[in-house]
């Protein structure tokens, strides 16, 4: 779940994930978007993936990225209960530090 978090604490990597709700996009669509080295974004997709946030199919020559909803939902889930968020009401998951 670490590498989930450090995929997420990058504004790049957010934004490829945002840009890829809307469907799956090949690395030169993506690449367009950005005013990055390819190499550089190249690694933020190695973050991506090695987070099981996105998958990359090759498709003869291109690469296409796809969002693995169901990763970062439960990244996101784990996040919202360490917090208490969305716990019913006079219910704490954390109890605060005497």
């Amino acid at each position: 779940m670490n590498n989930v978090y450090k995929a997420l604490s990058h504004p790049v990597r957010r934004d490829i994930l945002a840009r890829l709700r809307h469907g799956p996009q090949t690395a030169g669509v993506l690449a367009e978007q950005f005013d990055l080295a390819k190499p550089t974004l190249s690694g933020h997709f190695s973050v991506l993936k090695d987070a099981n946030l996105i998958e990359a199919e090759r498709d003869g020559t291109r690469i296409v990225y796809h969002l693995k909803l169901s990763v970062l939902e439960e990244a996101l889930s784990g996040a919202m209960d360490l917090f208490g968020i969305g716990a019913k009401s006079g219910e704490r998951k954390i109890e605060p530090s005497s």
